[in-house]
């Protein structure tokens, strides 16, 4: 048979940012807006509140369940509304919203129809964690450290009157999980204090405020999620004596735990309806959410997952009052976040809201594939991989036999994005910088080095204190995997936020020769000024995870990246919120002020309005367009 063959001819190339030109701007991308935390309004499941930033900060709307009308505004504040959560009687919702990114959380209330919007708390200085409400409605349970800065107790707010009742006071982090529907028991969460990722459930009696320890354990476990079943029931997750956190049901009388399921996966979600009847959760299967509706009867028993749009992030799960709909939110890669209502008799899906994508064709969004490469101790780290859309090939049909093969004329250049935490996860949703960087002909790489959640508890610690760097070894070896794949080795940066950010400055000062540029955004560089001045609840939570300062603090200064600022080659962008409250300013100010001394190139941008992360859309107009010029100046 006579043979032919393909000519392939390059029509376009954009491999480098030097000669890409982005078809959408940076503004646009900025624009693209999403909308997420559902929750029915009323008792009837026709109408919903969620969040979304379409006026620059996230604030409440309020939308036809059927999508029958247009959206309306509910809130309009400048600063962000953090969460909202509906009263089992339908009467209304609470929300919750903290000024210039302080974190310090006031209530508020808001009618079921939006209006009558009242201050429920009006303490500035105290933080107020929102954990749940009683079965008639009538109360909310929260924590809050307005009895000292450093630890939380547990309160309950009778509506009507305003009056606060303290329901279970102890020196630490403790929070209220859930409440029987009758009242009578309350079972709240107690963080450990000598191990990461740990705590115990106490069931406390409402009416004695007698407690009884539900979760003696002895190696660190997590325990969470609860939902009551019946008065002497609930469900909870739990990785106690296993890898992740599974379902598993307990005896209140008895103590008697039963696991549910043994998925090698995490459960990152669950809610239950107002009757006990129903329970809706996810599963976390390697960053890919996978949802789930059954009978708390069945809970255990293998069942179809509900459809979701396409493989994303399905969360803020909340039942209607008569438990036929479920409503959520689903972010994909190519989806930006928008509200979706499951119906549980029909079985259908319907898409509720639409954000808008700011004249961007959702098919030029790019999908990210799941990558694993080796690390310095032969253990495999998960990452994802974005590669832009570089090269234009058009095929010449001079051969009967198409064939598509990989083209990559010049090495491109790539960004490796690194999540905060530590205790946290680079998963597969929408960040519109993404898909901006890679219409700039960047790729980028996501990377969830040791110490990431998602899988398995081993993994978690193994960056535990004395292990710290062992991450940063994970970072560098992620840019020989890229070498490999394509990347040219002189155009790679580094960019984090907040344990991300301190990711970055160890990177930069540990392998100053792997990086063309560095992005720094609320970042650690000081691990003994961290701790000394980060919130004071915040301090033991933290010293369990990095070290503790009456312990360790040789350690603390050594891997702290301000001791090696010498070493550091790259051209740096530093971003840093004032009122932080996690990550004070000031650990900013001081590498910006090293560099300077130095006569290293340097930039920075504080922001006097926000905290720990830039959220407000007008602050991120004026940041981005400047880290993308620092990008191109350095990386052409």
């Amino acid at each position: 048979m006579k043979r032919f063959f393909f000519l392939f001819v390059l029509l376009a190339l954009a491999a480098t940012p030097a000669f890409a030109q982005e078809k959408y701007t940076i503004q646009q991308y900025l624009n693209i807006r999403s909308a997420s935390s559902p929750i029915f309004a009323g008792g009837d499941g026709k109408r919903l509140f969620y969040l979304t930033n379409v006026s620059g900060t996230s604030q409440i709307w309020m939308v036809d369940a059927a999508g029958a009308s247009a959206p309306k505004q509910i809130t309009n504040y400048d600063d962000n509304i953090s969460f909202v959560s509906s009263s089992p009687n339908g009467s209304g919702a609470v929300f919750g919203k903290a000024i210039g990114g302080n974190e310090n959380t006031q209530f508020f209330w808001v009618n079921a129809d939006g209006t009558g919007i009242k201050e429920l708390t009006n303490s500035p200085a105290v933080r107020h964690n929102f954990g749940g409400w009683s079965g008639d409605g009538k109360r909310i349970y929260f924590a809050s450290n307005k009895r000292d800065k450093t630890y939380f107790d547990v309160y309950a707010m009778d509506l009507a009157s305003g009056k606060e009742e303290l329901i279970y006071q102890q020196n630490g982090n403790n929070d209220f999980e859930a409440v029987s529907r009758d009242g009578s028991k309350i079972i709240i969460s107690r963080a450990g204090i000598e191990l990461g990722l740990d705590n115990n459930l106490y069931l406390i009696d409402a009416r004695t405020k007698q407690e009884t320890l539900l979760t003696p354990h002895t190696d660190a476990s997590q325990f969470g999620g609860v939902e009551f079943v019946s008065n002497n029931e609930i469900i909870l997750g739990t990785d106690d004596k296993r890898e992740f956190f599974n379902l598993a049901k307990m005896n209140l009388d008895t103590k008697a735990v039963q696991m549910t399921d043994n998925t090698n996966w995490d459960v990152s979600g669950g809610e239950i309806s107002d009757d006990g009847k129903m329970f809706a959760y996810t599963i976390n299967r390697d960053g890919f959410s996978e949802l789930y509706i059954v009978s708390t009867k069945d809970i255990g028993k293998k069942t179809e997952a509900v459809k979701l749009p396409a493989q994303g992030i399905a969360g803020g799960l909340e039942f209607s009052k008569d438990a036929g709909k479920l409503a959520f939110s689903f972010a994909s890669a190519k989806y930006n976040s928008d509200i979706w209502v499951y119906d549980l008799k029909s079985k259908s899906l319907m898409q509720v809201t639409k954000s808008d994508r700011a004249n961007i064709p959702q098919e030029s969004f790019i999908e990210p594939q799941l990558i694993k490469y080796k690390t310095f101790d032969g253990k495999e780290i998960p990452a994802w991989f974005y590669k832009p859309k570089d090269i234009d090939l058009k095929v010449v049909p001079i051969n009967s036999e198409p064939k598509t093969y990989p083209v990559n004329l010049k090495p491109m250049p790539v960004i490796i994005s690194v999540h905060g935490g530590p205790e946290g996860q680079e998963r597969p949703g929408f960040n519109p910088l993404y898909q901006y960087y890679l219409s700039r002909g960047y790729a980028v790489l996501a990377t969830n080095v040791r110490g990431s959640t998602g899988y398995g508890k081993t993994f978690t610690h193994l960056d535990d204190v004395e292990k710290r760097e062992d991450s940063v070894k994970d970072l560098a070896a992620s840019v020989e995997w890229l070498k490999a794949n394509g990347a040219d080795p002189k155009r790679i940066a580094v960019m984090g936020g907040s344990y991300g950010g301190y990711m970055t400055m160890a990177a930069i000062t540990l392998y100053p020769d792997l990086w063309a540029a560095a992005v720094d955004t609320v970042g650690i560089v000081n691990w003994e000024t961290f701790l000394k001045n980060t919130s004071g609840y915040r301090r033991r939570q933290r010293e369990v995870e990095y070290g503790m300062l009456d312990r360790d603090i040789d350690f603390l200064r050594r891997i702290s990246p301000l001791a090696k600022i010498d070493k550091i080659k790259a051209p740096l962008f530093v971003i840093h919120g004032k009122n932080d409250p996690r990550v004070p300013y000031t650990e900013a100010e001081q590498v910006v002020e090293a560099l300077k001394k130095r006569g290293a190139t340097v930039e920075y941008k504080l922001f006097n309005d926000e905290g720990h992360g830039i959220s407000k859309l007008k602050n991120r107009l004026e940041l981005y367009p400047l880290v993308a010029d620092f990008l191109d100046r350095y990386m052409k």
